[in-house]
């Protein structure tokens, strides 16, 4: 029985960060497309990765608790990489909540159940949650603490009819959820955090890069003290360090990569955005 990496979400950020923390252990891929998850099975055991694959919808609480079951039946489940989640032009409201804020909630609670002891954690969410303007504490207590069967049903997610504003909520709730379980976590020795990255060049990226909203997007990256994009690399060095044993005291906490995008975003040259976000 070896010991167990989960990635859900086999997407260039998620594959990053595999690679850096699975080398000798069992991965476990998930993801909503099986053709992904055995594309990257197949990159990765052509580079001496063990992998095993299987179909997971993140918006399914059956699906995950299937996932679960199937990780710890490999071995002692050490790690937890969630990489996936639906855009703001991928979904309607009701599927981003779904699988985003729901989904992940659903998740965390689940793995932390199960994480062995020295184990670690993280979920990938974005710069998004970070332009969302300051939630009452009553909110942010909600969203932190409430089950997850009935986070779906808090009055003020209820009340969303935009699909930014759906992810900008279930971003934050990311944020606030890993702190809410990393108390939960902790007692079974285990650390979980998360990451928000900003511009990163995925497939889907370069996509918009080269697309009819590309001008856009260099005007934004522009505006960044970075002024450039970032690699999926860069985010796997930084979640490999907080998964690492140089991370053990950092728990509950979440990681902006964005090149100063959210910056510049509140105080610099990008606020011209906060009209259109």
């Amino acid at each position: 029985m070896k010991q167990v990496v989960i990635l859900v979400g086999a997407g260039s950020i998620g594959l990053a960060i595999a690679r850096r923390v699975s080398a000798g252990k069992h991965l476990v891929i998930a993801d909503y497309s099986i053709d992904n998850a055995q594309r990257a099975a197949a990159t990765l055991e052509n580079a001496g990765f063990e992998c095993s694959i299987i179909k997971c919808d993140l918006g399914s609480r059956n699906d995950i608790l299937r996932l679960v079951e199937f990780a710890t039946s490999k071995g002692a489940v050490m790690n937890l990489i969630n990489a996936a989640g639906v855009s703001p032009s991928q979904a309607p409201v009701e599927r981003i909540l779904q699988v985003d804020l729901y989904g992940t909630s659903v998740l965390l609670h689940e793995v932390g159940k199960v994480i062995a002891p020295g184990g670690s954690g993280v979920i990938i969410s974005s710069q998004s949650g970070h332009r969302l303007p300051a939630l009452t504490q009553e909110q942010n207590e909600a969203l932190a603490t409430t089950p997850c069967e009935q986070l779906l049903d808090l009055p003020f997610l209820k009340a969303i009819d935009d699909t930014l504003k759906a992810y900008q909520f279930s971003k934050r709730c990311n944020v606030l959820r890993v702190m809410g379980e990393a108390t939960c976590w902790g007692k079974r020795q285990a650390t979980i955090n998360s990451i928000s990255p900003g511009i990163i060049i995925t497939p889907l990226a370069n996509d918009e890069l080269h697309g009819p909203r590309k001008d856009g997007y260099l005007k934004m990256i522009g505006g960044m003290p970075a002024q450039r994009a970032g690699t999926p690399d860069e985010v796997g060095d930084l979640a490999e360090f907080l998964m690492s044993s140089r991370g053990r005291f950092i728990s509950g906490s979440d990681f902006l990569i964005d090149g100063g995008c959210t910056a510049s975003y509140w105080y610099g040259d990008l606020q011209y955005l906060k009209s259109t976000h």
